[in-house]
């Protein structure tokens, strides 16, 4: 595995080793004794996480889960490709409001782990993309939340794509009137 920083601080891009062949290829997606031992100690996952998109630009995002309930998510894609979006809303952070984003595909492997205390979400670049994440909580209802998915300043890739917003996503508040319910532990 191979894991690099991304412009965020706590926000990793991991690589999984492929082991292929004539017939496709093998990978260890999630191994918690190979990620310690190259430094990285990610809580415990408690929740695996499957959707599909089924229309090029389906935005799903920017969503968090609050405490007590806050969640960290390792994000990859089984299927298809997507632009993939942390945005760091952690009060006292250096890089508060800022945002990174990463193609995540089938084809190039990468998963991000986005911890909890960032806004994520994601837009499809590709028909039929496949999302497939962990979770470091359960799914509490009470606990979740949304930012109106373009008020946080990400440079979407959206030439000569028309997003598709659910309802909820685009009646999300906006950034500027966030009260967010973390802080930077630095």
């Amino acid at each position: 595995m191979d894991i690099s920083l991304t412009g965020l601080d706590d926000v990793y891009r991991i690589t999984p080793s492929r082991f292929g062949d004539h017939r496709g290829f093998f990978s260890e997606s999630w191994n918690k004794k190979t990620l310690s031992g190259l430094g990285l100690d990610l809580p415990e996952f408690v929740q695996d996480n499957h959707s599909i998109s089924s229309k090029v630009g389906t935005v799903r995002g920017l969503h968090f889960q609050s405490p007590p309930h806050a969640q960290g998510k390792l994000v990859r894609c089984g299927r298809g490709r997507i632009f993939d979006v942390a945005v760091d809303v952690r009060r006292g952070s250096p890089t508060f409001g800022q945002w990174i984003g990463e193609e995540l595909s089938f084809e190039n492997g990468n998963q991000l782990w986005i911890p909890a205390g960032f806004l994520h979400g994601f837009m499809t670049l590709e028909a039929d993309s496949e999302i497939i994440y962990k979770c470091t909580d359960h799914y509490a209802r009470e606990c979740d939340g949304a930012i109106k998915w373009d008020s946080c300043g990400v440079d979407w890739p959206l030439e000569g794509i028309t997003p598709i917003i659910s309802d909820k996503d685009e009646k999300a508040p906006a950034f500027e009137t966030f009260q967010t319910p973390f802080n930077y532990k630095g």
